[in-house]
């Protein structure tokens, strides 16, 4: 019996890439090229899966052009904002994403982007590096200090409350705000708020971990931001598209926020070049699952539900 043709539109892991090899008649890519719209329509009439990233997009128009040989698409992330998943249910393409596995290594990334904006480390970096470090004095460097702070977490899932442990080590009372109000055994002491009115007054950091949708979409305008108490720092390791950018930069040159802590951007790759005169905005390249295990753990997720769908059981992580 043949196996089925697996796309893996990245270069995954190696431990990834050997199991899928294993298992499946996969078409991989060394190169780790990006592909446009007309190439992924090209493949899909080759293929019976793909395993993209977030990179691949699938919205309403590459969708309806895909071939109908495609009929799993095993997302290798969590966010499936690349695509349109009512249209790919009703093409009758079964998807799924894979959560769980990378709540430590984003909510690690969001810990090093508080603690990074919050004690200026890009503008200690540099000066370190560019051989500027000349003087020292008790006015030098002065940072906003996190322990005992108040920490807002937008978006109390997998990887919010994940991040909730980590801001009660540093002695932070955690606040939050969720579509539903978690059971008090998962809040662990976190205090509940209902509206965004409420909890942003109280929020000396807040945290994003929601999903991007069209609802959140520019969640974080120029209204919002002001509700933050003044010297508020913002940190972003979700979605790019939660934050207006231009609302943000004007709170950041008003003074408004003391700074800002991003691994997500609305352009990316590439970032916004308009932050990057300003050092109080502590930047990394949307990497908050990328550590090793981590990735091996995103393959495999992906691969299971390849396994269970192809074995004809339902896929652990099936979204349509």
């Amino acid at each position: 019996m043949s196996k089925p043709v697996l796309w893996i539109t990245r270069k995954l892991s190696a431990n990834t890439e050997a199991r899928a090899a294993r298992d499946y008649d996969v078409i991989l890519n060394p190169e780790d090229r990006t592909f446009s719209a007309d190439e992924i329509v090209a493949m899909s009439q080759k293929v019976d899966a793909i395993l993209p990233c977030h990179s691949e997009c699938f919205d309403a128009t590459t969708t309806a052009r895909l071939s109908d040989r495609v009929k799993i698409i095993a997302n290798h992330s969590v966010g499936v904002d690349h695509c349109d998943l009512a249209v790919l249910k009703a093409r009758g393409i079964v998807v799924t994403n894979t959560p769980d596995v990378l709540s430590d290594a984003t909510a690690e990334i969001a810990m090093l982007l508080l603690l990074g904006a919050a004690r200026r480390a890009a503008e200690g970096d540099m000066l370190v590096r560019s051989g500027n470090w000349t003087s020292w004095s008790p006015s030098f460097m002065v940072g906003t200090q996190v322990t005992g702070k108040r920490i807002g977490i937008i978006g109390m899932g997998r990887v919010g409350q994940v991040m909730a442990k980590r801001c009660r080590g540093f002695g932070m009372e955690v606040y939050y705000h969720n579509r539903s109000r978690l059971p008090e055994g998962l809040e662990q002491g976190a205090i509940y708020h209902e509206s965004l009115d409420t909890l942003l007054p109280v929020s000396d950091f807040l945290s994003l971990h929601c999903p991007a949708t069209p609802e959140s979409t520019g969640l974080m305008n120029a209204a919002r931001l002001s509700q933050l108490p003044k010297g508020a720092i913002l940190v972003n390791s979700a979605r790019g598209a939660l934050v207006v950018e231009d609302d943000l930069l004007a709170a950041i040159e008003s003074g408004h926020l003391a700074a800002a802590g991003l691994d997500c951007f609305v352009t990316e790759p590439g970032g916004n070049p308009k932050f990057a005169s300003h050092y109080n905005i502590f930047m990394l390249p949307h990497i908050g699952s990328a550590t090793r295990e981590t990735r091996d753990a995103m393959g495999f997720r992906a691969l299971d539900n390849l396994d269970a769908f192809f074995a004809g059981r339902e896929p652990r992580d099936r979204l349509v």
